[in-house]
């Protein structure tokens, strides 16, 4: 989400500114996984009959007071309910059983980001890229029950969590709460992590709609785009999330879409969201989007969140009198309400009571659901002569860098956990958008101690870094070397490169001369350029790997787990290959953002002016960009490497009314591992172009993908049936998808450049709603 003291700083610098496979012989049909439904899912129109009928029992004071909440940090008195510092609160109606709601940002954990309670914890999980890059629906929802638990334990019952915005530039300093670029792999995740926090009878948020896609610049940034490319992409993964998760709220975004607010833009919140997918919950504000009364009102919005955050409260009074001159009308008044209630009631928040006080929490159990995501999540992107894992005869290793000694590095903003063991390193920023919010830090998961306790026998030390010829030195007087790169990314501001900070690119380069057997290990928040790739043998991507990080490195790396990771986002060769091959107006807007930070008695004066970004890709995100352009990124999408081998054989692909492709997977290694097979799909040309060994300026589309564990020599008989919505094409003339009737093209593969096994296949025609 967007709040915490990351709002507190938007408050004050910038008010005033505008499947799971079965071991069988016969085929198994890879199904997303469905979340265990409440007897109030069950119940369905019954909830909002439930809803309608103690809406229609309050007052119009009642009903404001819902369609408004506090913003914990600023609201002071203005409650005689208990505030527990967080990012949202909300009275309830006692004589009506109405309950209190109490929100906390929990992206990766129960967010404290400034430690707001202090000594407050809670158990942190690794980045949302480390755990779409798992490939695998149950660690999302175990991840999202974990969280939930321990939310509901300390008294919340509104998670701002659920973000699904996809990566359209890799510089995005949020990339690393979201879960990558493609709408089926984000939805797919972000439905099964709200499915496991509402597991727990509390409300999980599905955000930011829509196009949330930078972070500099991000509350007046326009974000511009076709409503076919659209639905194709970033509305697509939000449609996927809402029908596997089915959260309780919906969050707008803080930036324009297509010239209108976000937070004010009636065809995403009610022509489609509403309108078209059927939602019944309610629409909440991010901390500081609010604009206006009635345009927000009547476009859709159904409650202003941290009201303390915008210029005005304007679903307070103004809406009140909006709603007695007829500018709002009642029935839109009883409406946003009714939906909020629905919402609560649904998820079982509604019928729950909140624990008086805080209740135990078993964080020994739940560090296994962090310490388990990481390990599914890293990715080996290169492993030349088998370089890992780290041979028993290596006796002397030397880790560099990275402060690897003492931790592992964590994203900023309102996704911080102040994690289970403490913080070793947590700096204060003295600049910045985020400065007000975010600090540089470290979860307390030493790589070094927990490399040394699981290579018995062998010498392990540790060298920072910060003299690059020194290191060198220990890499050369060592058997291995194994340097430890960061790249610290946070919410409210874009990373000006792609280049590893702080020399760090040299002291890897330095070392891999000095030590032919290097590894490098990446904790970064997204994609970064690898100039020195060509020299280190083996490249391991940990991201930010949550508190239990440095064990999950250490067991990859020594081989107590096999690697399985695969890339949920392209990692570019240069960032010209980007579609914009800059952050958009970065400069510019880091500058005023910064003078609003530095002089907040006089934000409301310093403007930033509103700007376009035209997603000249459009549908075409991630990947598929690369296929159209014919650009050979550095790592694939879906690329990741394993200690053992996998092989697809004998395939056969059915066509009709649905696409499935049924295929063997055997473990052709010596080592028990797990396998993400994945199928691409696409028409094929007319004219035959697109055929195997062709070019196509079709880009194909993950369709489908599963993640299965096999032991050495097993084979498994797996189906695979494709996502229709990925292989139609929406209409804005019915309006809805379409799949036109022909033939399309197939790729069985390992990731989404491996055109070894192409198949085709005969489709009917056939639409779909929107």
């Amino acid at each position: 989400m967007s709040t915490g003291y990351r709002a507190l700083m938007l408050g004050v610098s910038l008010m005033g500114i505008a499947a799971m496979v079965e071991a069988r012989e016969t085929p198994v049909k890879v199904a997303p996984p469905k979340a265990p439904a409440t007897a109030a899912q069950d119940a369905g129109p019954d909830a909002r009959r439930r809803a309608e009928a103690i809406v229609a029992r309050m007052t119009i004071d009642e009903k404001i007071k819902l369609a408004h909440g506090l913003f914990p940090p600023m609201a002071a008195g203005k409650t005689t309910d208990t505030l527990i510092p967080s990012a949202g609160h909300i009275d309830g109606i006692a004589r009506l059983g109405v309950p209190l709601v109490r929100e906390s940002d929990a992206s990766l954990g129960v967010a404290n980001q400034v430690e707001q309670r202090k000594g407050d914890v809670a158990t942190a999980l690794p980045s949302g890229l480390a755990t779409a890059a798992s490939f695998d629906p149950e660690i999302a929802r175990a991840g999202g029950a974990m969280i939930g638990a321990e939310a509901r334990a300390k008294r919340f019952n509104v998670l701002l969590a659920g973000g699904v915005n996809l990566t359209r530039d890799p510089w995005n300093g949020r990339n690393f709460e979201y879960l990558g670029e493609d709408p089926l792999l984000a939805g797919s995740m972000a439905g099964a992590h709200i499915a496991g926090v509402q597991s727990n009878h509390i409300v999980s948020t599905v955000k930011h709609l829509a196009l949330n896609a930078q972070e500099t610049g991000r509350m007046v940034v326009d974000a511009r785009i076709g409503e076919a490319d659209l639905r194709m992409s970033d509305l697509l993964a939000f449609q996927i999330a809402i029908e596997r998760g089915k959260p309780g709220s919906v969050m707008c975004a803080y930036n324009k879409v297509n010239g209108d607010w976000a937070c004010e833009n009636k065809h995403l919140m009610t022509d489609v969201l509403k309108r078209d997918w059927g939602y019944r919950g309610w629409v909440m504000s991010d901390w500081g989007a609010v604009h206006s009364t009635a345009k927000a009102a009547n476009a859709g919005l159904d409650q202003q969140s941290g009201q303390e955050l915008d210029k005005a409260i304007y679903f307070g009074a103004p809406l009140k009198a909006a709603v007695a001159d007829g500018s709002v009308s009642q029935a839109r008044l009883d409406d946003m309400i009714v939906r909020y209630l629905t919402g609560l009631i649904e998820t079982g928040a509604y019928d729950t009571p909140m624990p008086a006080a805080e209740a135990p929490i078993p964080y020994a159990r739940h560090a296994t659901v962090a310490q388990d995501a990481a390990e599914a999540g890293i990715v080996l992107l290169k492993n030349d002569r088998d370089m890992l894992p780290i041979a028993r005869t290596a006796k002397r290793i030397v880790l560099i860098g990275g402060r690897a000694d003492v931790g592992v590095l964590s994203g900023g903003g309102s996704s911080q956990v102040r994690s289970v063991g403490g913080a070793p390193i947590e700096i204060p920023l003295t600049s910045g958008a985020a400065m007000s919010f975010a600090r540089y830090t470290y979860h307390a998961s030493s790589p070094l101690r927990a490399i040394t306790a699981a290579m018995l026998g062998a010498v392990v030390t540790f060298v920072d870094g910060k003299d690059t010829e020194a290191a060198a030195r220990a890499a050369r007087d060592a058997d291995m070397a194994i340097v430890f790169a960061t790249q610290w990314t946070t919410e409210a501001q874009d990373v000006p490169t792609l280049s590893l900070p702080d020399n760090q690119d040299a002291l890897i380069a330095a070392v891999a001369k000095a030590q032919p057997r290097t590894v490098a290990v990446l904790e970064t928040g997204g994609p970064v350029l690898m100039p020195w790739i060509d020299a280190v043998p083996a490249v391991l991507q940990a991201w930010y790997p949550g508190q239990r990080g440095g064990e999950a490195i250490a067991n990859i790396l020594t081989g107590r787990v096999s690697p399985s990771g695969r890339l949920p986002i392209t990692f570019p060769a240069a960032a010209s290959q980007a579609p914009r091959p800059a952050p958009v107006n970065l400069d510019r807007l880091t500058s005023v953002e910064a003078q609003a930070a530095a002089n907040p008695a006089n934000a409301a004066a310093i403007q930033l002016e509103s700007f376009p970004v035209d997603y000249v890709e459009g549908a075409d995100v991630g990947y598929r960009w690369y296929e159209k352009q014919r650009q050979r990124p550095l790592f694939a999408f879906g690329h990741g490497l394993s200690f053992t081998s996998f092989a697809y054989r004998n395939p056969v692909v059915t066509g009709g009314r649905r696409l499935s492709v049924t295929f063997d997977v055997v473990n052709t290694g010596r080592r028990a591992g797990a396998d993400v097979p994945q199928i691409y799909v696409a028409q094929a040309a007319a004219d035959g172009a697109g055929t195997a060994g062709a070019g196509t300026a079709t880009p194909m589309r993950l369709a489908g993908f599963t993640r299965l564990t096999l032991k050495p020599g097993e084979s498994r008989r797996v189906t695979l049936t494709a996502e229709p919505r990925v292989v139609a094409q929406y209409d804005t003339a019915l309006p809805g998808w379409r799949i036109a009737g022909g033939r399309y093209r197939v790729a069985l593969a390992h990731d989404a450049a491996d055109r070894s096994q192409l198949l085709t296949t005969t489709l009917e025609p056939m639409t779909m709603k929107p």
